[in-house]
Protein backbone atom coordinates (compact mmCIF):
# COMPACT_ATOMS: atom_id res chain seq x y z
CA UNK A 1 0.00 0.00 0.00
CA UNK A 2 2.64 1.86 0.84
CA UNK A 3 4.41 1.62 -2.45
CA UNK A 4 1.15 2.57 -4.19
CA UNK A 5 0.65 5.93 -2.34
CA UNK A 6 4.15 6.79 -3.01
CA UNK A 7 3.77 6.28 -6.89
CA UNK A 8 0.36 8.19 -7.03
CA UNK A 9 2.33 11.38 -5.44
CA UNK A 10 5.36 10.95 -7.75
CA UNK A 11 2.79 10.89 -10.94
CA UNK A 12 1.12 14.27 -9.41
CA UNK A 13 4.27 15.71 -8.70
CA UNK A 14 5.24 15.11 -12.24
CA UNK A 15 2.19 16.93 -13.39
CA UNK A 16 2.15 19.56 -11.49
CA UNK A 17 5.40 20.11 -12.61
CA UNK A 18 5.20 20.53 -16.05
CA UNK A 19 1.85 22.26 -15.93
CA UNK A 20 2.53 25.68 -17.14
CA UNK A 21 1.19 28.98 -14.87
CA UNK A 22 0.64 32.49 -15.93
CA UNK A 23 2.38 34.50 -13.65
CA UNK A 24 2.01 38.40 -13.22
CA UNK A 25 4.80 40.95 -13.31
CA UNK A 26 6.83 40.24 -10.66
CA UNK A 27 8.04 44.28 -10.11
CA UNK A 28 5.53 47.49 -10.23
CA UNK A 29 6.30 49.43 -13.80
CA UNK A 30 6.54 53.17 -14.16
CA UNK A 31 3.95 54.10 -16.64
CA UNK A 32 4.50 57.79 -17.26
CA UNK A 33 5.52 60.79 -15.29
CA UNK A 34 3.29 64.30 -14.93
CA UNK A 35 4.60 67.45 -13.67
CA UNK A 36 1.72 70.11 -12.64
CA UNK A 37 1.72 73.62 -10.63
CA UNK A 38 -0.08 73.81 -7.32
CA UNK A 39 -0.43 76.47 -4.80
CA UNK A 40 2.65 76.56 -3.03
CA UNK A 41 4.55 73.78 -4.48
CA UNK A 42 4.90 72.06 -7.79
CA UNK A 43 4.32 68.12 -8.19
CA UNK A 44 5.79 65.61 -9.85
CA UNK A 45 3.79 62.52 -10.26
CA UNK A 46 4.89 58.75 -10.99
CA UNK A 47 2.43 56.46 -12.62
CA UNK A 48 3.21 53.10 -11.36
CA UNK A 49 1.03 49.53 -11.89
CA UNK A 50 1.83 48.93 -8.18
CA UNK A 51 4.18 50.29 -5.27
CA UNK A 52 7.75 49.75 -4.78
CA UNK A 53 8.73 48.22 -1.62
CA UNK A 54 10.47 51.17 -0.11
CA UNK A 55 11.70 54.49 -1.61
CA UNK A 56 14.56 56.95 -0.83
CA UNK A 57 15.21 60.58 -0.96
CA UNK A 58 18.04 62.74 -0.96
CA UNK A 59 19.96 65.86 -1.96
CA UNK A 60 22.41 66.01 -4.35
CA UNK A 61 25.01 68.20 -6.16
CA UNK A 62 24.98 65.60 -9.26
CA UNK A 63 23.16 62.67 -10.59
CA UNK A 64 24.43 60.00 -12.72
CA UNK A 65 23.15 56.95 -15.18
CA UNK A 66 23.61 53.75 -12.40
CA UNK A 67 24.13 51.72 -15.36
CA UNK A 68 26.55 54.03 -17.67
CA UNK A 69 28.07 56.38 -14.61
CA UNK A 70 27.99 59.04 -16.84
CA UNK A 71 26.66 62.27 -15.70
CA UNK A 72 22.96 63.65 -16.04
CA UNK A 73 22.53 67.15 -16.57
CA UNK A 74 18.96 68.02 -15.10
CA UNK A 75 18.01 71.92 -15.26
CA UNK A 76 18.19 73.66 -12.01
CA UNK A 77 20.70 74.78 -9.72
CA UNK A 78 19.18 71.92 -6.83
CA UNK A 79 18.62 68.34 -6.94
CA UNK A 80 16.39 66.34 -5.26
CA UNK A 81 17.21 61.98 -5.85
CA UNK A 82 14.37 59.40 -5.60
CA UNK A 83 15.19 56.28 -5.60
CA UNK A 84 12.38 53.23 -6.07
CA UNK A 85 13.41 50.15 -4.50
CA UNK A 86 11.72 46.88 -6.33
CA UNK A 87 10.40 48.91 -9.20
CA UNK A 88 11.27 49.73 -13.01
CA UNK A 89 10.45 51.37 -16.41
CA UNK A 90 10.30 47.62 -18.12
CA UNK A 91 8.18 44.80 -17.94
CA UNK A 92 9.76 40.87 -16.97
CA UNK A 93 10.54 40.61 -20.95
CA UNK A 94 12.94 43.46 -20.63
CA UNK A 95 10.16 46.23 -22.62
CA UNK A 96 9.51 49.40 -21.93
CA UNK A 97 6.92 50.60 -19.76
CA UNK A 98 6.92 54.18 -20.37
CA UNK A 99 8.26 54.98 -23.43
CA UNK A 100 8.20 59.16 -22.61
CA UNK A 101 11.26 61.56 -21.81
CA UNK A 102 14.16 60.25 -19.65
CA UNK A 103 15.24 63.79 -19.36
CA UNK A 104 13.16 67.09 -19.50
CA UNK A 105 12.68 70.23 -19.03
CA UNK A 106 9.58 71.30 -16.82
CA UNK A 107 8.15 75.01 -18.14
CA UNK A 108 5.34 76.30 -16.85
CA UNK A 109 6.27 75.41 -13.09
CA UNK A 110 7.34 77.59 -10.62
CA UNK A 111 10.27 76.10 -8.92
CA UNK A 112 10.89 72.85 -10.72
CA UNK A 113 13.56 73.23 -13.67
CA UNK A 114 13.73 69.84 -14.80
CA UNK A 115 13.02 65.87 -14.49
CA UNK A 116 15.27 62.75 -15.29
CA UNK A 117 14.57 59.15 -15.06
CA UNK A 118 18.45 57.85 -13.95
CA UNK A 119 18.29 54.33 -13.22
CA UNK A 120 16.46 51.59 -14.48
CA UNK A 121 18.13 48.33 -13.30
CA UNK A 122 17.47 45.50 -11.36
CA UNK A 123 14.38 46.84 -9.95
CA UNK A 124 15.93 49.70 -8.91
CA UNK A 125 14.34 53.41 -10.50
CA UNK A 126 15.78 56.54 -10.16
CA UNK A 127 14.56 59.83 -10.76
CA UNK A 128 16.19 63.59 -10.17
CA UNK A 129 14.18 66.84 -10.03
CA UNK A 130 16.39 69.64 -10.75
CA UNK A 131 14.92 72.91 -9.21
CA UNK A 132 16.14 76.47 -8.55
CA UNK A 133 14.97 77.60 -4.92
CA UNK A 134 17.77 76.06 -2.64
CA UNK A 135 15.49 76.86 0.55
CA UNK A 136 12.08 74.70 -0.99
CA UNK A 137 10.86 72.09 1.16
CA UNK A 138 10.17 68.52 -0.30
CA UNK A 139 8.02 65.36 0.52
CA UNK A 140 8.19 62.06 -1.17
CA UNK A 141 5.06 59.87 -0.65
CA UNK A 142 2.88 57.36 -2.69
CA UNK A 143 -0.86 56.97 -2.97
CA UNK A 144 -3.09 54.22 -3.97
CA UNK A 145 -6.18 53.58 -6.40
CA UNK A 146 -4.20 54.33 -9.15
CA UNK A 147 -0.93 53.54 -7.62
CA UNK A 148 1.61 56.27 -8.04
CA UNK A 149 4.51 58.48 -6.39
CA UNK A 150 4.31 61.99 -5.09
CA UNK A 151 7.04 64.42 -5.47
CA UNK A 152 6.22 67.97 -4.35
CA UNK A 153 8.64 70.65 -4.01
CA UNK A 154 7.78 73.87 -2.74
CA UNK A 155 8.05 77.47 -4.38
Amino acid sequence: MNKRIAAVLLAVLTVLTFVPVASAQSTPTLSNIRTGRNTGFDRVVLDLSGLPAEHRVREVTAVSNCGSGMPVAVPGSEILEVTLIGAAAHDDAGNPTYTGSRNFPTPGLTNVRGVALTCDFEATLGIAVGYGNAASWHRVFTLTSPNRLVIDIGH
